[in-house]
């Protein structure tokens, strides 16, 4: 009963309160562990947008609540963005970045730091994704309800509601159906008096303005029309002005099987209804240009006439042939009976639940399935789901890692084709990244990108604060995914096509980009940051810009070479190919060990004001990168020892900086540190519908965590394929099916007592593989589409 004062304190309807006393003195024994594996579900409705439940379909969300007497569905659209491609670049230039490296050689570091956001970064207004507003379905009645549960079942991605009221049965089921192009929702009762109810579209004001138009068109429908715009704005230096962006027409059709449907000033009114089907379709600018309100036509004359069954069904079909790629168990299923926030409560008591560990996995990857699809944007900050005008950072695409993160599980867990929007995005941000390369930087050659874009691909600068927005690695990292994903499908198109150009072109700036460095002889990164952290300078005084990181020689050694690996694949000898070999011959190095044992995160050993700083920035090179392996064993002693470090002073804190640590746990094989990690998570960092909390929410960290998680339990960065590389130890029994290796291999993998016991793979082609598991090295062939089975000595079976 401990939440009930909780619930009471934040709903204010009395016959909400009294629903959910009936429902928590009812109990929980009535629901079977088996029947909620990898279901979320709640005995209580959603009163704040943290409790609700997400769909998506890669380009539509919503979040919805499940109150039984206002229900709220929160929309969302991926587009939805103020502002335009027109943006301009910042008045930097060649001269002005000959200037800062000099400067830096007299150590003047904070005027450094002053000079560089005044020159590069641009003055423009920082634009929001926002939410497309909100449907509100308003019953009719104040009797108390009783049997309430409220659910999101990961195998189907259908948000179910159920209660009963006067001895009759009411039901919510809502789905984001991709084949469809749809949200769909259906409201059905037993009663005799059916359903009576009003429906209405609304978006919030910005800055007290509205942006919307609400209409009837007919008389079972709603249209929700407006633009974009951006009133207010977080801004540097212009004068406030209005922001106009995409516009859009949101539309809500019902169809009833009885009953009466009538349209009065932008409602619709339902009386009498048994069932109702609601079909909410949505289009923009940015992706229909003027045929937003067509598409929305077509699309409905296309649905309306099918049944939910069918649709559910088309939906159900098209998302299992993703989500059924992964299966992962880790027992515990008798801990399912309890409603998530009871369990995440019992977590933080201090009880274990392996169950929720293992989906809270799948709720990542169910999380990537509903907002990157083909064809759509990429997930942003908050993934698709997001009820701001002004969203926390904007929610948009942060590539210091957040981005990066948001697609970290894409590959390891068999959801390849989900990369796809982030690829999209970046080749835009490096097509317009050649400009800035050649105007801000005086580089004719190449592209790049700085730490923040929008839906707008912009790649240039826009900070306030060097420490944060003046790095330049944002393409270099993401240059990784390109290769990693050419890595794991081995699709030679890809590579020539797509990945290949990217590493040619990032190549060539960085060639641009470096500077000699007298002292030690080598090609050193100048100005540097290190994100987003700062050093004490020599004068005292604490700075962000320095000559040289350790992170950013990592990720252009990583650009060098992998550039090189795929030249020769593709059989290139380039003048660009020489050049780049020469280079990184003398490319200063990026993982430099101190004489305490840790790695250097700048050039020189200097001290930090934030010992316990989030970023690990200087790790890059044990993950994401892959330099750092056992193999290098003073490496790999000195990556342990700059975490333990980072901890001592209070760092990896919430969300995707402590998954980040998972990440990092595994690739130095430490499954106890691992475990110590997932438990802080689970108590600290999730959100009763279990979303990351940073805080506030940022998807980046659900996402971190199924990569972690995968990361744990096969890698395969190395020249084999570690199994069970990281096994956390309160993880005795489990199996997970269908994880990928490198080299587009399908893992399966089953262990007891804490030891592998059985291993199935399976080639898309003929290939030959290394295996290791503990000390145990074992060669094999796997033939093409052909599961071949092993014990857990590595030998078949």
């Amino acid at each position: 009963m401990g939440n009930l004062g909780i619930v009471f304190n934040t709903i204010k309807s009395v016959q909400t309160q009294m629903a959910c006393l009936t429902i928590l003195i009812s109990g929980y024994t009535s629901i079977k562990a088996q029947d909620v594996k990898d279901v979320l579900w709640y005995s209580e409705p959603a009163t704040e947008w943290m409790q609700a439940l997400p769909v998506g379909n890669g380009r539509l969300g919503a979040m919805v609540f499940g109150d039984p007497y206002h229900e709220r569905i929160q929309l969302n659209e991926d587009s939805m963005w103020a502002g335009g491609p027109d943006w301009e670049s910042s008045k930097g230039n060649s001269d002005d970045l000959y200037h800062l490296r000099q400067l830096l050689k007299e150590g003047k570091t904070r005027e450094v730091d002053s000079l560089i956001v005044e020159k590069f970064s641009n003055k423009s207004i920082l634009r929001s994704h926002q939410t497309m507003g909100d449907l509100y379905i308003d019953y009719k009645g104040k009797d108390v309800v009783s049997n309430y549960r409220r659910e999101l079942d990961l195998n189907t991605a259908l948000v179910t509601t159920s209660y009963t009221l006067n001895k009759a049965q009411y039901t919510q089921r809502v789905l984001a159906s991709h084949p469809d192009d749809a949200l769909v929702i259906e409201l059905a009762t037993t009663s005799k008096d059916g359903l009576n109810l009003e429906l209405r579209l609304d978006r919030p004001k910005d800055h007290g303005q509205s942006t919307v138009n609400v209409s009837n068109p007919a008389d079972d429908e709603i249209s929700m029309k407006g633009m974009v715009t951006q009133y207010g704005g977080k801004r540097f230096s212009k004068p406030l002005a209005i922001d106009h962006g995409v516009r859009f027409e949101t539309r809500l059709k019902v169809v009833t099987d009885s009953g009466t449907v009538l349209a009065k000033e932008g409602k619709v009114i339902l009386k009498g209804v048994k069932k109702a089907i609601l079909f909410i379709v949505a289009n923009t600018s940015f992706y229909q240009k003027e045929g937003y309100v067509q598409k929305n036509n077509e699309t409905l004359s296309k649905i309306t006439s099918k049944s939910f069954e069918s649709l559910l069904s088309t939906h159900i079909s098209d998302y299992q042939s993703l989500y059924k790629r992964v299966s992962f168990d880790l027992g515990g299923i008798e801990q399912n009976k309890l409603p998530i926030n009871k369990r995440l409560q019992n977590i933080k008591n201090g009880k274990h639940d392996n169950s929720l560990a293992a989906m809270l996995f799948q709720f990542g990857r169910y999380l990537l399935i509903s907002c990157s699809r083909p064809n759509t944007n990429p997930a942003n900050l908050q993934g698709l789901w997001n009820d701001h005008i002004e969203a926390p950072w904007n929610a948009d695409y942060h590539l210091n890692i957040n981005l990066q993160m948001n697609y970290w599980p894409a590959e390891v867990t068999n959801l390849s084709e989900l990369h796809e929007p982030f690829f999209n995005l970046i080749d835009r941000v490096l097509e317009r990244g050649r400009i800035t390369a050649k105007e801000q930087y005086g580089i004719k050659r190449g592209t790049m990108a700085h730490h923040t874009t929008d839906l707008w691909a912009t790649p240039f600068m826009r900070a306030e604060q060097a420490y944060w927005g003046s790095w330049i690695h944002g393409g270099g990292w993401c240059a990784q995914h390109y290769w990693e994903h050419y890595q794991f499908t081995q699709d030679i198109n890809f590579l020539k096509q797509r990945a290949y150009p990217v590493l040619k072109d990032l190549s060539a700036f960085y060639l641009d980009w470096l500077v000699w460095d007298e002292k030690s002889e080598k090609w050193v990164s100048s100005p540097e940051t290190s994100p987003e952290n700062s050093y004490i300078a020599p004068n005292g005084k604490s700075a962000a810009v320095s000559y040289g990181s350790a992170m950013a020689h990592q990720i252009i050694g990583e650009v060098f070479d992998n550039f090189l690996e795929a030249s020769k694949i593709l059989g290139a000898k380039t003048s660009l190919v020489k050049e780049v070999k020469e280079k990184r011959k003398q490319l200063h190095p990026g993982v430099l060990i101190g004489e305490d044992g840790r790695i250097l995160e700048w050039n020189e050993p200097y001290e930090e004001p934030e010992k316990g700083h989030r970023h690990m920035s200087h790790l890059y090179a044990l993950h994401p990168g892959d330099d750092i392996v056992e193999s290098d064993p003073k490496a790999f002693a000195a990556a342990q020892k700059t975490i333990d470090y980072r901890l001592e002073h209070g760092g990896a804190g919430t969300g995707w900086s402590r998954v980040w640590m998972i990440n990092m746990n595994g690739r130095l094989l430490n499954g106890t540190a691992a475990q110590e990690n997932i438990d802080k998570f689970l108590q600290i960092s999730l959100a009763d519908n279990l979303f990351d909390m940073h805080p506030p929410f940022q998807i980046d960290g659900n996402f971190g965590y199924t990569a972690g998680v995968a990361e744990l339990l096969l890698q395969s960065h190395e020249e084999f394929l570690r199994l069970l590389p990281a096994l956390p130890p309160k993880w005795k029994n489990g199996s997970i099916k269908g994880l990928k290796a490198r080299g587009n291999i399908t893992v399966n993998l089953e262990w007891e007592d804490g030891v592998l016991k059985k291993v199935g793979l399976t080639a898309a082609e003929e290939t030959k593989c290394v295996l290791k598991y503990k000390d145990s090295l074992k060669k094999i062939v796997l033939p093409k589409e052909k599961t071949i089975f092993l014990d857990a000595d590595l030998n078949k079976l």
